[in-house]
């Protein structure tokens, strides 16, 4: 029996589509390149952090809030239902600054955040010492976000994938998708493994999503251009509970999970999809990293690696139908697809469960 629908992309935006869709009752497909969730989401740090991202007012600020708000709920459901369990930490972050100026544009930041409900107050410096006592440097100031998060997005993708499975969703490894043939209806993929069809599809192939061909009703159709951003982070081997909050300093960041891996990120690179590390990049946030944290430098070799960052032009993610024909866009989310996959998943799910109920219900007012 063909499927309802076909989702490319078993990163942890489609596979969470694919989740919600199967709870609904519709025969899913899901299909990757690669391995489920072997890309962004395996190489994601998973930091939860709207106090660290949104700051000016916009359609994707909202959606970013909503998304964190969802997440305690969405965590708890996958773990009931999978049975997997899942690091999760609502612990908060701690953001300094060293220099004057710094501190006075971090200040006016959550100024601008404060009015759209982003939360924090400034940290004295015995409550700083307090938070976060291995911290290396006195500094100029320091703000406390009380809602920042953070997950491992490897269990979360292991959580995913049983749940997908446990519903009946059939999980295609080593499959892609190659183009995007679509008529008001019906949705023709060409694969590498031969042509599928299903009612409707949904694109989620992170960074890969723009380059899929699309054709509507026998016409190409542009979609949003999608590129890499290369990202490097770190990987060390602390006490766990030694670190606490999340700690962020500019650009450098500091997490750590439930076993005491401590991560540390990151870089942002724009050189395709070259998956050679850099070790100049690699010692540059170790060198940031130490800094910050002095512990580190007695926690041994780091472990590097990096994921590609999946981007749009504006940075900003690309979730909507295209009109006129059943395929869904969920692309785009750069640096924070972790934080927003579970506002994706319920938005898309939910157009697409609308979109199926209304095909229904004219097909049975023509019989």
């Amino acid at each position: 029996m063909s499927p309802d629908i076909l989702v490319a992309g078993a990163g942890i935006i489609g596979t969470s589509i694919a989740w919600r869709l199967a709870q609904a009752g519709l025969r899913v497909c899901l299909l990757d390149a690669g391995k489920a969730g072997g890309e962004a989401s395996w190489a994601g740090a998973g930091m939860l952090a709207p106090g660290g991202e949104v700051e000016d007012r916009s359609d994707w600020a909202e959606f970013a809030l909503e998304s964190r708000r969802l997440y305690p709920a969405f965590v708890a459901e996958l773990a009931a239902e999978s049975g997997c369990p899942i690091d999760f930490k609502e612990l908060g972050a701690v953001e300094v600054a060293f220099a004057e100026a710094e501190w006075r544009a971090l200040a006016e930041r959550a100024r601008k955040q404060a009015v759209l409900g982003v939360s924090s107050r400034c940290l004295s410096p015995v409550e700083l010492r307090e938070r976060v006592p291995l911290l290396g440097r006195e500094t100029a100031g320091a703000l406390w976000f009380p809602d920042d998060a953070l997950v491992d997005p490897r269990q979360v993708m292991r959580a995913l994938t049983a749940c997908c499975r446990g519903r009946g969703v059939e999980i295609r490894e080593g499959v892609r998708v190659t183009y995007f043939t679509l008529s008001p209806r019906e949705a023709l993929l060409e694969t590498s493994a031969g042509p599928l069809t299903a009612g409707a599809a949904v694109l989620a192939a992170g960074a890969w999503s723009g380059e899929i061909p699309v054709r509507v009703n026998g016409a190409e159709r542009p979609i949003p251009e999608s590129f890499p951003v290369r990202g490097h982070l770190l990987g060390y081997l602390l006490d766990p509970g030694s670190l606490g909050p999340i700690l962020r300093h500019g650009q450098t960041y500091l997490l750590q999970r439930a076993n005491g891996l401590t991560i540390a990120g990151t870089s942002s690179e724009q050189v395709g999809f070259d998956r050679r590390l850099d070790r100049g990049i690699v010692r540059d946030i170790a060198r940031r990293a130490c800094e910050l944290l002095p512990r580190l430098r007695a926690a041994g070799e780091p472990q590097p690696w990096l994921g590609f960052r999946p981007a749009t032009a504006g940075l900003h993610p690309e979730i909507r139908r295209i009109e006129g024909a059943p395929l869904w866009l969920a692309y785009g989310h750069y640096r924070n697809g972790i934080l927003l996959a579970p506002a994706t998943a319920q938005r898309v799910s939910r157009q697409i469960i609308a979109s199926s109920e209304t095909d229904s219900q004219a097909t049975a007012g023509t019989v």
